[in-house]
């Protein structure tokens, strides 16, 4: 058997696959499917200080080769992920990625501190929701706040910290270099594309939210063309996703 082993910011996966944040939950519905131990990693839904519900409904639409959504980071809160996921996610001979967001620089060090002692193995910081109307959007769209809100983190971070970049920007590069100046030990990219669909019948937005992020096949040459632009900026290591289908 080919041996798939990485190194990745210092932490070695039995292979390079791993789930992105928001696409597989905790792991359970998938866990029933197949066996979770075949990941090198898993990027859990992404986690914020308490519990949110996250947007109204309707909250997913269809569009040709891919989906949008804006649930909005639904999810129990860091304090329920320790307590009730991590030890499920521990049956499994796979690495645990926790993705974390905040809506203040505070937030993102609080969030980064407590789950720097849980027992995860990366750290993953979400700064490119497009999906929650403060925080996120502002943070990883403006390279001078990202470099002050990874630093900020960074500081607290026991664990190794991937930033997870937003593709809704100018200069993607420059935002991969802020991560980098600010101490980042690895990027992920790409997020989703922020994007809209109308109900002709009701001449209204088919999303609750209006917008939402668009995943799926259809983003696949934007996220090739991003990563090729962050590699060539930077010399920390990558994580690629977004429209990933097959090998």
């Amino acid at each position: 058997m080919a041996d798939l082993r990485v190194n990745f910011c210092g932490v070695e996966l039995k292979n390079p696959i791993t789930t992105a944040s928001g696409t597989f939950g905790f792991g359970h519905e998938y866990g029933e499917f197949f066996d979770l131990s075949q990941l090198g990693g898993i990027g859990v839904k992404g986690l914020t200080p308490t519990e949110r519900l996250g947007n109204p409904a309707p909250r997913i639409a269809e569009t040709p080769q891919g989906i949008l959504n804006c649930v909005g980071l639904q999810n129990p809160g860091i304090d329920r992920f320790i307590e009730e996921q991590i030890p499920f996610l521990r049956r499994y001979d796979t690495k645990i990625i926790a993705n974390v967001s905040g809506n203040t620089v505070e937030e993102y060090e609080g969030m980064v501190e407590k789950i720097s002692d849980a027992d995860v193995d990366l750290i993953e910081m979400n700064i490119s929701c497009p999906n929650v109307k403060c925080g996120g959007m502002a943070f990883g769209t403006q390279p001078k706040m990202v470099e002050e809100v990874v630093s900020a983190a960074k500081a607290k971070a026991k664990k190794p910290l991937i930033v997870k970049l937003s593709p809704n920007v100018t200069d993607i590069a420059a935002i991969a270099r802020a991560c980098e100046a600010a101490g980042a030990d690895g990027i992920s990219l790409i997020n989703t594309v922020l994007g809209m669909r109308l109900d002709l019948a009701r001449r209204k937005p088919l999303l609750a939210n209006t917008t939402g992020g668009m995943s799926g096949p259809a983003i696949f040459p934007l996220a090739v063309r991003m990563v090729y632009q962050v590699y060539e900026a930077v010399s920390i290591p990558i994580v690629g996703m977004g429209g990933v289908t097959c090998a």
